[in-house]
């Protein structure tokens, strides 16, 4: 971990001092859908706030409003009634172009299928995250290096994701999801398709890159996963309650 740590804390010289304001504002958020003839309520006036460089996890059984939760933070669902503040900015009534635009510089997106480009180069997947942000090619290659050196993959940067493990699949997709340099980091079951030694250094990750400014979601149903998060919210029925685990 030693190589891992020295990249980390490189690139910590180039991001902002920790902000103690609010990432996240979400203030009496509904979000319901028409599921056939049936009017499906998936969150139910959920209020959360998350400040610069929190770690949160989101636990609770399928069905209980994790995912709906996940797609409003990440702009990908309007929420049908409340406010939803991201970064200070009411971003509930932005336009579907500008929604892409902010989710591609300012939030980043980890799953448990690793969504790698298969025909591609681990150098050129991490490339791919940075066309929304229109910077030349020789500034993406240089910042996808220092990504791919940040999680400990520097000597992986030529190979394809199938001749890679699985850790080291999700430690890309990690990169990618970090390298334009992001405010908030969501992941959904990141440590789903890993085994337990792969797990807990994916974690560790997690908790340098919070150590370090990043303010992080991660949903899960493992409490184990939970357990690394400095707060915790539970899930039933699209509402909402918090442990706050202190630290």
């Amino acid at each position: 971990m030693a190589h891992l740590k020295k990249a980390i804390w490189s690139w910590s010289a180039m991001q902002p001092a920790r902000d103690a304001s609010p990432v996240v504002e979400l203030s009496s958020v509904d979000l319901t859908y028409q599921s056939g003839e049936v009017e499906v309520r998936a969150l139910r006036d959920v209020k959360l706030r998350i400040n610069g460089g929190d770690y949160l996890s989101v636990v609770g059984p399928s069905g209980s409003g994790k995912s709906s939760l996940l797609n409003i933070l990440g702009l990908l669902d309007r929420p049908s009634g409340g406010e939803y503040r991201f970064e200070g900015r009411d971003v509930s009534d932005l336009s579907e172009g500008d929604r892409t635009a902010l989710r591609g510089q300012r939030i980043g997106f980890v799953f448990q299928e690793f969504h790698l480009l298969p025909n591609r180069t681990v150098l050129e997947n991490v490339m791919v995250a940075m066309l929304y942000n229109r910077w030349p090619r020789p500034t993406r290659e240089r910042l996808a290096r220092d990504s791919l050196e940040r999680v400990g993959l520097g000597h992986r940067m030529d190979f394809r994701p199938g001749k890679l493990s699985g850790g080291e699949r999700q430690r890309v997709a990690i990169a990618r999801a970090t390298v334009a340099r992001p405010s908030l980091l969501l992941c959904d079951e990141p440590t789903g398709n890993l085994d337990s030694a792969t797990s807990e250094a994916i974690l560790g990750l997690f908790e340098e890159l919070r150590d370090d400014g990043l303010t992080l979601i991660v949903v899960t149903h493992d409490e184990q996963v939970s357990a690394h998060a400095r707060r915790t919210v539970s899930m039933w029925d699209g509402s909402l309650s918090e442990e706050d685990r202190g630290g």
